[in-house]
């Protein structure tokens, strides 16, 4: 899937939203890298990480050239602030309608509207691509995030109190939301 927009955030400079492709593989590996370090409310450790920098990119190009999922990139100043993507649950016609949205910001421009921007693209490019349903699970400690995802009309359906294992904190409630579309 294809998506490009150019957005003013809250302090005033532009941002500049778009599919990735492989030359972004470097930056957005090093993005992965740093955004999964600054937080303990991702999926994984930047030591987790599965791909190096040109499988990244092979990544990014894939979703790219696929007509039902993507990988948006956010930009200030050409530098990779954050990402965001949709995901198909599966192809079997009982989950096909279903899409996985993730998204990660660099701490530095949290708080800006980048995370809202890179959300509501991916609700976007999910109608597009027929999805009925939108779903993402957030650690119920990170409050901030949930409230923007209920502002964008997710609902909560279930929590699973051992959902996540910190390194740091141990368990993590997980909170499961979805997005009828």
């Amino acid at each position: 899937m294809k998506y490009s927009q150019k957005i003013v955030l809250k302090n005033g400079k532009e941002a500049y939203l778009r599919n990735g492709v492989a030359s972004d593989g470097n930056a957005v590996f090093e993005n992965f890298n740093l955004t999964h370090a600054e937080t303990d409310y991702l999926l994984s450790y930047p030591d987790e990480n599965s791909f190096n920098s040109e499988q990244e990119g092979q990544f990014l190009e894939q979703k790219t050239e696929s007509t039902n999922e993507i990988e948006i990139i956010a930009f200030v100043d050409d530098k990779v602030v954050g990402t965001a993507g949709i995901e198909a649950v599966g192809t079997k016609y009982k989950v096909k309608h279903r899409a996985e949205f993730g998204i990660s910001v660099s701490r530095e421009y949290w708080g800006l509207g980048i995370g809202r921007a890179l959300m509501e693209a991916c609700i976007k490019c999910a109608k597009e691509a027929g999805y009925v349903q939108l779903e993402l699970n957030a650690v119920a400690e990170n409050t901030r995030a949930i409230s923007l995802y209920k502002k964008e009309g997710f609902v909560e359906y279930g929590r699973n109190p051992k959902g996540f294992n910190s390194r740091t904190s141990g368990f993590q409630e997980v909170v499961y939301m979805l997005l009828e579309l």
